[in-house]
């Protein structure tokens, strides 16, 4: 028998009373329960968040009420938080993994994050500058690759507080 005909087989023996699992649209009353860690603290935890936006490795993707759950790790860039009244808060992470369970809670386990508005532009430009002339260097291949490393971080960290 081939694999179609066996395949179809078996859907018209199953019992067509099995309820089908159906998802919607999340409901504006509907609210996440975020909770955004660090090894070492938690920096923000609220009940009350409409929807959190991540820098997924896979790409940037916003997470509301109702998503099904995963666990996406989390590259260098932004998570930004929006409250009830569209009122918004961001912090740069480093790293780390967001986890969307059920029942509307998300988990972000970062390795550093900190405010946006706690980085300086300058800071960011010279500390930019010396890891690209280590990177292009004589340095040993242990220090280029952290350079490497660093590079990532702070275009990823200049790209943000440009678009704040």
């Amino acid at each position: 028998m081939s694999a179609l005909r066996l395949l179809s087989s078996a859907a018209r023996r199953t019992p067509k009373s099995i309820p089908l699992g159906r998802r919607g649209y999340a409901e504006v009353a509907d609210k996440i329960k975020l909770s955004l860690v660090l090894p070492h603290q938690a920096i923000f935890t609220s009940a009350d968040v409409t929807q959190v936006n991540i820098a997924a490795a896979t790409g940037d993707m916003g997470i509301l009420a109702n998503h099904v759950p995963s666990i996406e790790p989390l590259r260098p860039g932004i998570v930004e938080v929006i409250e009830s009244g569209n009122a918004s808060k961001k912090w740069f992470v480093s790293g780390g993994f967001a986890t969307v369970h059920p029942n509307n809670k998300l988990t972000i386990n970062a390795v550093e994050a900190a405010p946006l508005e706690a980085f300086s532009a300058e800071a960011i430009r010279t500390n930019l500058a010396e890891a690209q002339r280590i990177t292009a260097g004589n340095g040993t291949e242990e220090q280029k690759a952290e350079a490497r490393i660093e590079l990532e971080f702070y275009e990823a960290l200049q790209h943000a507080v440009a678009t704040k």
